[in-house]
């Protein structure tokens, strides 16, 4: 079977998606998904940077960052690996901490799938929402335009490779 055939249907009431076909291979944007030191250099759209990142790749296993905005403030991200299928699904949530310890204040869970796609990648990710409200706050706060120009830094990291 297919690890990315998505068992998941996205609700549109509820779900955010980015699907694009990139021309990198899955291989090398999985690297730049799993190891800290590639994710620092494109997950937050510029001006804003990613300064630290810790991730450990299992289920169970905890996704931290700490992103800067222009103005110095930090924002700091706790989460929770669920499922980890090397070089075509990665999916984590915010709703749980490392060691599945329960988050406060919850707000999503993202699934990224990569399928091979002629020379590159078809890219899909998903931001998972509980409430039409959070939907549509992640929305407003730009997710398509924010995790599009995050892609696109991924990419232009990856040809460094």
């Amino acid at each position: 079977m297919n690890p990315n055939k998505l068992r998941f249907q996205p609700d549109p009431e509820l779900d955010l998606v980015l699907e694009r076909i990139i021309d990198v291979p899955p291989d090398l944007v999985w690297r730049a998904w799993t190891e800290p030191q590639h994710l620092k250099k494109w997950f937050a759209p510029r001006p804003w940077m990613t300064t630290e990142c810790e991730i450990d790749l299992r289920p169970g296993g905890s996704f931290k960052t700490v992103m800067r905005s222009p103005e110095g403030e930090d924002y700091p991200g706790h989460g929770c690996i669920l499922e980890v299928v090397p070089g075509a699904k990665l999916v984590f949530t915010d709703a749980l901490a490392g060691g599945y310890r329960p988050n406060r204040e919850p707000f999503m869970t993202a699934m990224l799938l990569l399928e091979p796609s002629g020379q590159g990648t078809k890219y899909t990710a998903i931001a998972i929402h509980a409430t039409e409200e959070n939907r549509k706050k992640h929305e407003e706060m730009g997710f398509h335009s924010g995790w599009g120009t995050a892609l696109d830094q991924l990419i232009e990291h990856v040809k460094t490779f």
